[in-house]
């Protein structure tokens, strides 16, 4: 078969679209590939928590089934969830949404993600985004027809978005922003003042603000997660993105959720409900269990990420690799500019002759070249081996070594 079909017109065009040929594939996928078919490799590279989801979440899943409750629930979500996902923002934030027209329980937050920009954008219209971003930022945007514009961050500024390079990147075209923070790959925070600065360009231009939080629980250092919404003005403004998946170790449940004002949930109501139907009620069942009863493991998990985290960034430093301080989410982000090699050939070759698996920052944006991505969901013991390895690694490879 060929790779085209004949139009009336005589012309020809390939079967694939136009929107999925313009993604590139995605920069990890070829390192777990690599992983895969090897043994005894420490990987640093996975974005996951190593933790089980706790038992009381579990349990009430499991009795959800037991009780028969397997059926489609509201397209919104059950309204049970609901009430509790408001109740949690209204209480750690400060920022109320009502259940019943503001909030849609999500297939995790990449599904909120993408209802969020089929709503919002436009053939050509374009989306901000820091870089280095997650993965999944730039094709969410081509695959609402928009145009995915990255804005420059870097260690010298935290990785954290300054509303001067937000200025420069802003055109008659621009429709809104991704906020991602606390930041995967870097582990960047945004403090109160960053983020009104931010959000003061964004009123100046109306711009929306879809904010992923899905990392608002794992912070550190005394840091305390600034909820776009809360700002003033911002939460008309303002598509919020959380989930279960990162505080409750909850990433196979595929559970999420967005709340926005009332309009743009209709809005994206109309996307979510011909894609998705709804949430899975499985999952469902053990989010309402993880917000009332899962405070508890979250303080646990949370205590044992710092521990890593400490461990991780001094080890970074010692061996030469700088790594800013991340107070966020669970990855470090160092430099490997010591070494002379391209953070790709850093990657596979950490990988190949150490058997320890990193992510090369590239994949997350050009402003991540030169630098790793290392996640420290991994047991304290098993980072400690991974350190030693890199050492011997960067001692091997480091400029002037022979």
């Amino acid at each position: 078969m060929t790779d085209y079909i004949h139009c009336a017109d005589g012309t020809r065009r390939g079967y694939v679209s136009r929107r999925i040929n313009a993604i590139a594939p995605s920069g990890i996928r070829r390192f777990f590939d690599l992983l895969a078919e090897m043994d005894n490799v420490i990987s640093l590279g996975v974005g996951q928590p190593d933790f089980v989801t706790p038992d009381i979440i579990r349990n009430a899943a499991i009795r959800s089934i037991e009780e028969g409750e397997t059926h489609y629930t509201s397209n919104y979500g059950i309204l049970r969830l609901r009430e509790a996902i408001s109740r949690h923002i209204e209480h750690h934030y400060g920022v109320y949404y009502d259940p019943a027209t503001e909030i849609i329980v999500t297939t995790g937050v990449s599904e909120g993600l993408n209802i969020a920009m089929s709503a919002l954008v436009d053939l050509g219209d374009e989306v901000l985004g820091p870089d280095p971003h997650f993965v999944a930022y730039p094709p969410a945007v081509v695959l609402a027809d928009g145009v995915f514009v990255p804005i420059p961050t870097n260690d010298a500024n935290a990785f954290k978005i300054r509303a001067s390079d937000m200025e420069e990147g802003i055109t008659p075209r621009t429709k809104a922003i991704i906020l991602g923070y606390p930041a995967n790959p870097t582990g960047a925070v945004m403090e109160r003042d960053d983020l009104l600065a931010v959000a003061e360009v964004a009123e100046k231009h109306n711009l929306f603000v879809i904010s992923d939080e899905i990392y608002d629980r794992l912070v550190y250092g005394g840091h305390k997660h600034v909820c776009v919404a809360s700002l003033p003005g911002m939460r008309e403004r303002t598509v919020l993105l959380g989930g279960f998946s990162k505080a409750y170790a909850m990433t196979g449940w595929r559970l999420g959720y967005v709340a926005a004002r009332a309009d743009l949930v209709e809005a994206m109501m109309k996307a979510h409900q011909y894609v998705m139907m709804s949430a899975p009620t499985t999952s469902q069942y053990a989010g309402l269990e993880a917000l009332a009863h899962g405070e508890e493991d979250v303080r646990g998990m949370v205590s044992e990420y710092d521990r890593r985290r400490r461990l991780i960034v001094k080890g970074f430093n010692d061996i030469g690799l700088k790594c800013f301080e991340p107070r966020g989410a669970f990855y470090a982000f160092p430099s490997i500019s010591v070494t002379g090699l391209s953070d790709e050939a850093f990657a596979e070759m950490l990988l190949m002759e150490e058997k320890v698996a990193v992510i090369p920052g590239s994949a997350f944006g050009e402003c991540g070249a030169g630098h790793v991505r290392a996640c420290y969901a991994q047991s304290y013991e098993l980072i400690e081996e991974a350190l030693e390895r890199i050492r011997r690694f960067v001692e091997r490879h480091k400029h002037g070594a022979r």
